[in-house]
C-alpha cells in the first residue's frame, strides 16, 4: 500500500531492538544500542551520532561546549574536564555560577550531600546553601568571593572581556582536576556572557566599590565578549555546538553566527552541527527549551545542519555522551586548535 510517496512497507522496515545489557559491555556499547530503541534512549543515541560525526569531519569544526544548570554540584566536573583535557571541546560558554563552583572547589572547598527536604531556615542559621539536594557552605563561598575581588583587582585598570577575567583567575590555580585550569593549561577560551548573574559577579562587584572615586578602574565589557566569538566563528571554517541545558550560553553562541553575518553584511553561516541535551520543552515559548529546528528560522543552524535533542536532565546524559566518545578515543589525531589573542580582542586561530 502505498500513500502519496509513503509506503507501509518503508514505515515497517525498521524494528526497534531490545537493549541487551548483556552484549552491550560497556557505554559505548549501551549508547549504539540506544539508537535501535525508542524514546529518549533513541535521542541520545542520535546525539552521540551528532558528535562523532562534528569529530570526524575533516574541515575540523570548532567545537564549541555551552554550559547551565547544577552541573558541578551534579558531580560532572571531572566529566567536563575531560572532554576538555581530551580535545573534544574547543571553546566554552557557561554560566558563572558553573565556573565559580569549579573555582571553589579548585580551592579547596566541597559540596556536600544533603537533602531537597531540608529545613532551609535551618541551613541559614548555620551558613549553609542548598543546591537542590547539595550543600554548600557560605562562609567559603563568601571567601571565595573576596579572593576573586583581589585577583580581579590585580589585573590593574583597564576594559576587560570575560575571556581575560576567567584566564587570569584559572591562571592562578592549581587544581588538576579543575575545568577552568585545565582549559587554561589546554589554551581553550572560557567565556561567560551573563557573568554578573552569579557569584563570581559579586566578587567584581566588591571590586567596583573598592575601586569607587578611581580615575581608573576595572571595568567588565560584555561587547567585547561579543567581538571576541565573532573572531572565533568567523575564523573557523565550520563551527559545531553542543548545549547542556539552555539558558544565555544558548542563546549567545546561536546569536554569534548573527552578529557575524551582520558585521560584514553576507549571509549568516549558521552551525553545521548541533546538538542539545536539556529538561526544559519548547512549547512554553521560552529559549532554554527552544529547538535546534526553530534556530534555522534566524539562520542561526545551518538548514542543512546534522542536530539532535534528547530531553533528559544532564547528570544522567551528559556523562553518557562523554563517555560515548572518550571511549572510542574520538580524540586519537584531532589536531588542537592554537588561540593567539592580541589585546582589542583580535584573533588568530590556527
Amino acid at each position: 500500500m502505498v500513500s502519496g510517496r509513503i509506503s507501509r512497507k518503508s514505515l515497517l522496515s525498521r524494528p526497534v531492538k531490545s537493549i541487551d545489557l548483556e552484549e552491550s559491555g560497556s557505554i559505548v556499547g549501551l549508547v549504539d544500542s540506544f539508537r535501535s530503541a525508542s524514546i529518549q534512549a533513541r535521542n541520545i543515541g542520535k546525539a552521540a551520532e551528532v558528535y562523532e560525526n562534528m569529530l570526524a569531519d575533516p574541515d575540523r569544526p570548532t567545537v564549541i561546549l555551552g554550559l547551565s544548570g547544577a552541573l558541578i554540584a551534579a558531580g560532572l566536573r571531572k566529566v567536563i574536564r575531560d572532554l576538555i583535557d581530551r580535545g573534544l571541546v574547543d571553546v566554552l560558554v557557561s554560566t558563572g555560577a558553573v565556573l565559580y563552583q569549579d573555582l571553589y572547589q579548585a580551592r579547596g572547598f566541597k559540596h556536600y550531600v544533603g537533602s531537597p527536604f531540608a529545613d532551609d531556615a535551618v541551613l541559614r542559621d548555620l551558613s549553609i546553601d542548598r543546591i537542590y539536594d547539595t550543600y554548600v557552605d557560605e562562609l567559603k563561598f563568601e571567601e571565595t568571593d573576596r579572593y576573586i575581588a583581589k585577583v580581579v583587582g590585580e589585573m590593574g585598570p583597564g576594559i576587560y572581556s570575560s575571556r581575560e577575567v576567567m584566564h587570569e583567575l584559572s591562571s592562578r590555580l592549581k587544581d588538576e582536576q579543575s575545568i577552568l585550569y585545565t582549559a587554561y593549561r589546554r589554551g581553550i577560551p572560557v567565556f561567560s556572557p551573563a557573568l554578573n548573574d552569579s557569584s563570581i559577579g559579586i566578587g567584581l562587584t566588591l571590586l567596583h566599590f573598592r575601586e569607587l572615586g578611581r580615575k581608573e578602574s576595572f571595568a567588565l565589557d560584555s561587547i567585547k565578549d561579543n567581538y571576541e566569538l565573532v573572531e572565533i566563528i568567523l575564523k573557523s571554517k565550520k563551527t559545531g555546538v553542543i548545549y547542556i541545558g539552555g539558558g544565555t550560553p544558548k542563546n549567545w553562541i546561536n546569536d554569534a553566527e548573527v552578529m557575524a553575518g551582520y558585521a560584514f553584511d553576507t549571509e549568516i553561516k549558521g552551525h553545521s552541527y548541533a546538538l542539545q541535551l536539556t529538561t526544559d520543552v519548547p512549547h512554553w515559548g521560552g529559549l532554554s527549551g527552544s529547538t535546534l529546528e526553530e534556530a534555522r528560522s534566524w539562520g542561526k543552524i545551518q538548514k542543512k545542519a546534522t542536530t539532535a535533542t534528547a530531553y533528559v536532565e544532564a547528570s544522567v546524559s551528559l556523562p553518557l555522551l562523554a563517555g560515548y566518545v572518550m571511549g572510542k578515543k574520538l580524540d586519537t589525531g584531532r589536531k588542537r586548535l592554537t588561540f593567539r589573542w592580541k589585546r582589542d580582542g583580535a584573533l588568530e586561530l590556527s
